[in-house]
């Protein structure tokens, strides 16, 4: 890893010691993210205003200093880690929150927190759709980083579909905007959307524009349960069949149903423990989910093997528990997760069941899996125990059959947790070298000397070489 003591030296004298920590804890803390792979910075900036970023990039990109700029460290993949050391860029406290309440738009500092932006537009009468697991402690910059999604993404968009403008500096330092605080915007390259999921590659985004949505004004919620995971599939592609559009199609196999159960000490239908169960939830006008609620409870009574509706919301809470205690609830199985964010195809589904059993028995570990329904967006997870070898390596293994699987069923390797370091080893599945050397050439065009956020993406990081940090965080076990 190389030095850059000179340009270090410089930037203090710039900004001063009060913006820039060269020593300390602060140094430890900004050297890892949600991945836990951790590597030591030189620097961490905490800037204050527009021209300490600019300053800060000039400088870095005369010295070719890496940046890596970071905002709640919730990244899964090392996105946020900076593995080329370099400086730090902490937007974590460019927090404000604008609402414009007539144009029904939010103006989002980076830093901001996606449950802080939720919370404000709620207050206004509107609703910011995107919500990630960790939106307490993820911010926007972030989600627009890897263009993160969540829960109604199959319903409303992921965060790319709320983006109307973004706010900041490209490598050189100079400020730019990108889009306009307008729903239209077709003046020129709009380079808002090259940003959008480039995971901090391109430039550094510092503030966004934000579409949002009128909020609902009833919720209604329905837990399903089925015999296996492939009649699950079959059944949800078969309401999908009869357009109907879900807010929330949340799905949990057998296997984190079981760990849910044995959390709480509860079955979530009595006489039938540890059934895989997908749970619906419609948003809309009273008249609305009146049209749309009768077809869906014919659809639960004809291909479920047990359903409950809510009819208030605290049956709806109750509904709920079992999909928020299941993922911190399989660590029962083992002390260290693979969270992967796969996506499937809607005609694959079934596919995907039978592959994954078979994955379970290849590899001998237990993988609960549970995710969006109405994007084919799944969470596998691949538990095992840091200190069993055995175990590692075959964790290590299913990992990679799992990338293949998924590619070869026509899916993505990432949904909304990105490339960063971690998934480097399988961007080739999913990309054929013209695709990855069209993206390289927009990296050299707009980055010519790699500052930002280097050593990601497209840079083969053997993951598994490198030990992860042993320690808790916030959003851990959740």
């Amino acid at each position: 890893m190389k030095h850059h003591a000179k340009a270090t030296a410089a930037l203090v004298r710039k900004l001063g010691r009060d913006r820039v920590a060269t020593s300390g804890d602060a140094l430890f803390r900004a050297s890892f993210d949600g991945s836990k792979l951790s590597f030591l910075p030189e620097a961490v900036i905490r800037p204050r205003k527009r021209d300490d970023i600019s300053t800060a990039l000039a400088l870095a990109n005369k010295h070719r200093v890496p940046v890596t700029v970071r905002g709640g460290g919730t990244s899964l993949t090392g996105s946020g880690s900076p593995v080329h050391g370099g400086w730090v860029l902490n937007l974590s406290k460019w927090n404000r929150i604008r609402i414009d309440a007539d144009a029904g738009l939010a103006h989002a500092q980076a830093g901001a927190l996606v449950a802080d932006i939720q919370a404000a537009a709620e207050t206004a009468g509107w609703v910011y759709p995107p919500d990630p697991a960790s939106k307490k402690y993820c911010t926007i910059g972030g989600n627009i980083a890897c263009n993160a999604g969540g829960m109604h993404g199959g319903r409303y968009g992921v965060t790319r579909d709320f983006i109307l403008a973004l706010r900041g500096h490209l490598p050189t330092g100079e400020y730019v905007e990108w889009g306009a605080a307008t729903k239209k915007f077709s003046a020129g390259f709009n380079l808002r959307d090259l940003w959008i999921g480039a995971e901090g590659m391109l430039g550094v985004v510092t503030e966004a524009v934000l579409k949002l949505i009128p909020k609902p004004a009833e919720r209604w919620t329905l837990l399903t349960a089925f015999p296996d995971e492939v009649a699950a599939f079959r059944a949800i592609r078969t309401l999908f069949a009869q357009r109907v559009q879900p807010a929330i199609c949340e799905f949990l196999d057998r296997h984190s149903v079981q760990c849910a159960e044995t959390k709480t000490g509860k079955t979530v239908f009595a006489g039938q423990p540890g059934k895989p169960v997908i749970l619906i939830e419609l948003a809309g006008s009273p008249n609305e989910l009146a049209d749309t609620k009768p077809a869906v409870l014919a659809w639960a009574a004809e291909h479920a093997q047990a359903f409950r509706e809510a009819h208030d919301r605290d049956e709806a809470e109750e509904l709920w528990t079992v999909r928020r205690k299941c993922s911190g609830a399989m660590f029962a199985l083992g002390d260290s997760k693979l969270n992967e964010d796969i996506v499937v195809p809607l005609a694959n589904y079934e596919k995907f069941a039978v592959f994954l059993d078979k994955l379970r028995k290849k590899s001998r570990l237990p993988i609960p899996t549970f995710g969006h329904l109405a994007d084919g967006n799944l969470h596998v997870n691949i538990m095992y125990h840091r200190e069993n070898r055995a175990e590692y390596l075959r964790a290590e293994k299913a990992v990679g059959e799992l990338m293949k699987g998924v590619v070869a069923l026509g899916g993505a390797i990432s949904g909304e947790h990105g490339i960063g370091l971690a998934k480097t080893p399988f961007l080739r599945l999913q990309h054929t070298p013209a695709q990855i050397k069209a993206m390289r050439a927009i990296k050299d065009a707009l980055d010519p000397n790699g500052i930002l956020n280097p050593g990601k993406m497209f840079t083969l990081f053997k993951v598994w070489e490198h030990p992860r940090l042993n320690i808790e965080l916030p959003w851990d076990h959740k």
